[in-house]
């Protein structure tokens, strides 16, 4: 798991997700991805408000990587994440 996201850490950096929760969309934004520790530190956009928040990194049986989010453990994998801007 370490080497595969340390490869791609610097393609990832503010790359964005957006979670829509049935009211509103919530948006994600990678700040910094620690493969030491197991963790990923995002930007939330919720509502208006912005949090940098830190969750624990996790990996599915096929290496997918992913954290979880919120009262219902939304799972967000770290590849659906999308550089904005890029062409």
């Amino acid at each position: 798991m370490e080497n595969m996201v340390a490869k791609e850490s610097w393609k990832s950096y503010l790359s964005e997700f957006s979670l829509w929760n049935g009211d509103f969309f919530i948006t994600f934004n990678i700040v910094d991805i620690d493969t030491v520790r197991d963790e990923i530190t995002v930007a939330v956009s919720k509502e208006g408000k912005l949090s940098v928040c830190t969750y624990d990194l996790k990996s599915d049986g096929s290496e997918r990587l992913f954290f979880e989010y919120g009262a219902f453990f939304e799972r967000i994998a770290v590849d659906d994440f999308e550089i904005i801007g890029e062409d």
